[in-house]
C-alpha cells in the first residue's frame, strides 16, 4: 500500500517568529488518521523568524533529528553543548532519561528553515546523547542514520534507518527496504514513487512495500525512512 501526504493538507500552525507544518499530529493539530507512520512520531517543516526560536525545554525517551536546509540553529543543552548547526548539517538529540535544550535563529536578518524529525526508541531511560555532522549531499542515497552508526551514520535508539535521496532530472533508483514501513519526505523538486508524484513538501509512506522505484522529473532531494 502506498499513499501521498499532500503538502497542504499538512497541519499548519503559525506564532509569528514560527511558520510550521505538521505531516502528522503535534501540539495543536490533532489528525487521528494522521498519528504517525510506525516509530515515525513527527515530521514538522519550520520556518523560523530572525531572531527567533525555542526556549529551554525539556524531552524524554525520543530521537530527535533535526535537518537544517537554510541559515543556521544555535543550539544549547543540559548536557553542556552550546553549538551552531549551519545548512547542510544535521543533529541528533537522543532525549532518553531527559535533556533540556533551546534552539534558536542567531540571525538577525536571514530566516532559519528546518525539518525536525522525531522517532520513538527501542529503549528508554537511557542515557541522553548529543551529536552533530554534515551530510554531503552526494548523488543518489546517503545514509544518515542507522542502528549500528554504519558508514559514519547517526547511531540512533531503533531499528530504523535514514538516507538524505539526490537524483538529477531523469534519475532513477530502486530502493529496497528492510522493514516494513517507509516514508519519503520531500525537500525538493519533483519524483515519482511508484508511480506517485511527489513534490516539495509532500510525504509518500508505504505498507508492506518492500521495493520503491524512484525516477525525478527535475532535480530532487528527500529524505528516506526505512521503519519497522
Amino acid at each position: 500500500m502506498m499513499k501521498l501526504r499532500a503538502a497542504e493538507a499538512r497541519g499548519k500552525a503559525n506564532f509569528g517568529w514560527l511558520d510550521a507544518r505538521h505531516s502528522f499530529s503535534f501540539g495543536h493539530y490533532y489528525d487521528p488518521d494522521w498519528m504517525g507512520h510506525s516509530v515515525l512520531r513527527v515530521i514538522n517543516q519550520d520556518l523560523v523568524a530572525p531572531g527567533g526560536g525555542f526556549a529551554t525545554h525539556p524531552h524524554a525517551n525520543m530521537e530527535i533529528l533535526t535537518c537544517v536546509l537554510q541559515g543556521t540553529i544555535e543550539h544549547k543543552d543540559s548536557l553542556g553543548h552550546a553549538e551552531q548547526i549551519p545548512a547542510g548539517d544535521f543533529q541528533l538529540m537522543s532525549a532518553g532519561s531527559g535533556i533540556r535544550h533551546s534552539e534558536y535563529n542567531p540571525s538577525q536578518t536571514e530566516p532559519l528553515s528546518l525539518l525536525q524529525i522525531w522517532i520513538e526508541p527501542n529503549e528508554h531511560g537511557t542515557t541522553p546523547g548529543y551529536q552533530q555532522k554534515k551530510i554531503e549531499a552526494n548523488p543518489g542515497m546517503t545514509l544518515v542514520a542507522s542502528p549500528d552508526g554504519e558508514a559514519g551514520s547517526f547511531r540512533i535508539r531503533q531499528q530504523a534507518h535514514v538516507w538524505r535521496l539526490q537524483l538529477e532530472p531523469g534519475e532513477s533508483l530502486t530502493w529496497e527496504l528492510a522493514g516494513r514501513h517507509g516514508y519519503l519526505q520531500m525537500i525538493s523538486g519533483e519524483l515519482a514513487a511508484n508511480g506517485l508524484a511527489a513534490r516539495p513538501g509532500d510525504g509518500v509512506l508505504s505498507r508492506d512495500e518492500p521495493k520503491w522505484d524512484l525516477v525525478a522529473a527535475s532535480a530532487s532531494q528527500a529524505l528516506l525512512f526505512d521503519l519497522p
